[in-house]
């Protein structure tokens, strides 16, 4: 038997449906070139598939909706942890594995060095002292700003995250890395709390609006 269709059948007689579909090329030679049998591919062309086969097919389904979601750009590390989040048991090899099958690549995204810069207004007192843990919820938040350079020019994003959890609470995007663009992500995570954030501490880095 062939090595492709020994390692992964169903591919096998994927491969061999798509030349006779897509190329006209008849079974039997599409058979001999894979160094399979006819009765072999018909076997397995109508075989129901394992169960492994179909979790195969739906990790491989979120995969593909993963990496498309985070706009090309995610590896196969950042795809293994969402996974894991959404209540997969699965390797980092094997979706590194998969993703190769299935042609996505992580695009890196570039990004100019840190927006943060000293302002000449004192900085404000650091009640986290450099501690980036809460022991609950709605006790310390922390924002961030980022550049992305995309087609179109100049992204900036805005978050907020609970540093309990590391949810994300709230974000804003926009053409200007202004203090509007960061009011923006604290409304969206006082609203994602109810509105009531008295005693919560906010952290960013010192410069940043």
């Amino acid at each position: 038997m062939g090595d492709v269709a020994e390692a992964d059948p169903a591919v096998a007689v994927g491969v061999i449906s798509s030349c006779r579909a897509e190329e006209g090329i008849p079974h039997r030679v599409a058979c001999r070139a894979l160094g399979v049998s006819e009765s072999w591919y018909y076997k397995w062309r109508y075989r129901p598939p394992t169960a492994r086969e179909v979790r195969r097919q739906h990790l491989a389904e979120e995969i593909e909706e993963i990496f498309h979601r985070s706009g090309g750009t995610y590896g196969s590390p950042k795809v293994f942890i969402e996974l894991v989040r959404r209540g997969w048991r699965v390797s980092v090899n094997t979706v590194a594995k998969l993703m190769a099958e299935l042609g996505p690549a992580g695009r890196k995204v570039k990004r100019r060095r840190s927006l943060t810069r000293p302002g000449r207004r004192p900085a404000a007192p650091d009640f986290v002292r450099r501690d980036f843990t809460a022991g609950e919820p709605d006790l310390v938040w922390a924002g961030d700003m980022t550049e992305i350079d995309t087609g179109e020019g100049k992204l900036y994003l805005a978050t907020v995250i609970d540093l309990f959890s590391r949810r994300l609470l709230g974000y804003a995007m926009g053409a200007r890395h202004d203090a509007e663009l960061v009011v923006a992500s604290l409304n969206m995570a006082a609203a994602t709390r109810g509105g009531d954030v008295r005693g919560v501490i906010m952290h960013t880095d010192r410069g940043s609006e």
